[in-house]
């Protein structure tokens, strides 16, 4: 009876723990970032997010990580068919590298894409001549979003791959079926969901960088400026309170995002 008693007391503490570890890393610093966007008051939060500048930075982010998240969902899908179904020298090698951009400081990646990209190499000199420029540009965001969202898609297709039967396939094929047909009918909505889930992912992810971004981006208000690097700027210049208010913008459609995700999951679980 002892015994049963301290195990319980155990549990229960270690689970208080938990909710305020929780609460404390979580909770209190989303409520903080929603109790200073309207701490002057609604009316100044809608001036602050109806601002020109602020206004064209949150469409630009949402615009440049929606081709970022198409980009993730299409390449990323080959790539884990690539990695699942065909064998090559090199396969391990490339299989690890897929979660690099997890393991790699975001500024690094974005000094990568300057080095790689930017006007002074190869490549930037090409671009030049054929009358365009990527680094300082919105292909450079674009290419930033894609570098650190990288590994999403690829990791949430995978075991969906792994885990297909082989003998639906084979059915189909027995049946006459083309292998157009096949990957249509059998293949894809077996995928889909983890096509779905690691693009959402994706999306809410480059809404948020700036590590990559802030090097390549050039920062010109309603060109280059995304919402990351206007936080950053309004809280450089003391103004706390409109970094808040774009922020809850962010941070709102993330939660939405988030929330999706578990909703098509439990479907998913439930099929």
């Amino acid at each position: 009876m002892n015994a049963l008693l301290r195990h319980k007391g155990w549990t229960y503490g270690f689970r208080t723990s938990i909710l305020l570890y929780f609460i404390a890393l979580i909770v209190l610093p989303i409520l903080g970032v929603y109790y200073n966007s309207f701490s002057l008051g609604f009316g100044n939060f809608v001036d602050t997010i109806t601002d020109p500048i602020a206004w064209k930075s949150v469409l630009l982010t949402l615009k440049l990580a929606v081709i970022a998240t198409l980009i993730n969902v299409l390449v990323g899908t080959v790539i884990a068919w690539v990695l699942i179904r065909y064998k090559f020298p090199g396969k391990a090698l490339l299989n690890s590298l897929v979660d690099l951009p997890f393991a790699l400081p975001t500024a690094v990646g974005g000094l990568m894409i300057l080095l790689l990209l930017g006007p002074g190499s190869i490549v930037g000199e090409l671009a030049e001549r054929l009358g365009f420029e990527i680094v300082f540009h919105q292909p450079a965001i674009v290419i930033a979003m894609v570098f650190v969202t990288f590994p999403f898609v690829i990791r949430a297709v995978q075991p969906l791959l792994e885990e297909l039967d082989p003998s639906e396939e084979e059915a189909a094929y027995t049946m006459g079926a083309k292998r157009s047909r096949v990957f249509l009918q059998v293949i894809l909505p077996n995928m889909f969901p983890g096509m779905i889930s690691g693009g959402m992912l994706a999306f809410s992810r480059a809404l948020a960088e700036f590590g990559a971004v802030v090097l390549v981006a050039g920062n010109i208000p309603g060109r280059t400026l995304v919402s990351s690097v206007f936080i950053y700027g309004e809280v450089e210049s003391d103004n706390p309170v409109g970094a808040a208010a774009v922020s809850i913008l962010l941070l709102t459609l993330s939660f939405a995002i988030l929330w999706l995700i578990n909703v098509l999951q439990m479907r998913g679980r439930r099929a």
